[in-house]
């Protein structure tokens, strides 16, 4: 996958541009063909993965609990399924989620082979390292939200059972639901793990120019807003787990108006040296 046009300001060795793109062209069919080629990769990868993390759900799904357990002792405590198909399918998403996480370096590898034959070399080595940081700040917001928010939100929720009160009253005991506590955790992880991408995605802007340092100065009051309200959307309805997602993202703002800051100056600083060369 080639561009048709060359760059006037691309070097030319032995009379064909050193500018990093191959010398071969591709129609439009065979743009097609590797696409396929690239998402059947991925796709076999995928039902791989999955079929290993399927045969393992019960232990992927035992450390989803865990955050639970580890505040929920004392009594009889269990979770529960009352349809007969509740904790087959429970274990079809913990695999589907564990497949989709793990199988996620290959997805992108598989892209950056796609695209990466139409890019110089510059910007090869500008849209590599944004590749390698998404997966890891993925895990940050899952490993954030699993050791941090989730314990603390279910010490709030288990706060809410009660014992009878007096002879005629009657106990209320918590008993989740296998699929809805995956439900739960699917979502925050998700939740987490996306936001963890803001600094990726603002930089990736900075660096094509939709976006700038002084713009995203600007509307910071407006991201702060976005930030509560995104919380209160992704996040269980009590105040501590909306914090613990909304402080997160107004911080990765932070550091993404200084990503886009040096982004800027690098780039002023590579037009002086072209306008002296």
């Amino acid at each position: 996958m080639t561009s048709d046009t060359q760059d006037p300001q691309d070097p030319v060795v032995d009379g064909e541009p050193d500018g990093g793109l191959d010398d071969k062209k591709m129609s439009l069919i065979e743009h097609l063909t590797e696409l396929r080629r690239r998402l059947m990769y991925s796709a076999i990868a995928f039902v791989a993965v999955f079929l290993v993390c399927f045969y393992f759900s019960d232990t992927f799904f035992n450390f989803l609990v865990e955050p639970l357990a580890s505040v929920w002792s004392g009594g009889d405590r269990r979770l529960i399924y009352t349809a007969l198909h509740e904790k087959f399918f429970t274990n079809i998403k913990v695999a589907f989620f564990a497949a989709a996480f793990l199988s996620f370096p290959i997805f992108a590898a598989q892209i950056y082979m796609f695209v990466a034959p139409g890019l110089y070399k510059n910007e090869k080595g500008a849209f590599l390292p944004f590749l390698i940081a998404t997966p890891f700040l993925f895990f940050g917001g899952g490993a954030f939200v699993y050791y941090i928010v989730m314990p603390v939100a279910w010490q709030f929720f288990t706060g809410f059972e009660q014992l009878a009160a007096g002879s005629g009253g009657l106990p209320i005991e918590l008993e989740p639901k296998v699929n809805e506590y995956l439900s739960l955790v699917m979502r925050l992880i998700f939740a987490f793990g996306i936001s963890f991408e803001l600094p990726v995605v603002l930089s990736l802007l900075a660096k094509v120019g939709i976006v700038s340092a002084d713009g995203l100065k600007k509307k910071r009051r407006y991201a702060i807003v976005v930030a509560f309200i995104a919380a209160a959307v992704l996040t269980p309805p009590d105040p501590l787990s909306q914090l613990a997602l909304a402080i997160p993202i107004i911080v990765l703002y932070e550091i993404s108006i200084y990503c886009a800051v040096l982004i800027g100056r690098k780039r002023d600083r590579d037009a002086a040296e072209a306008a002296d060369g």
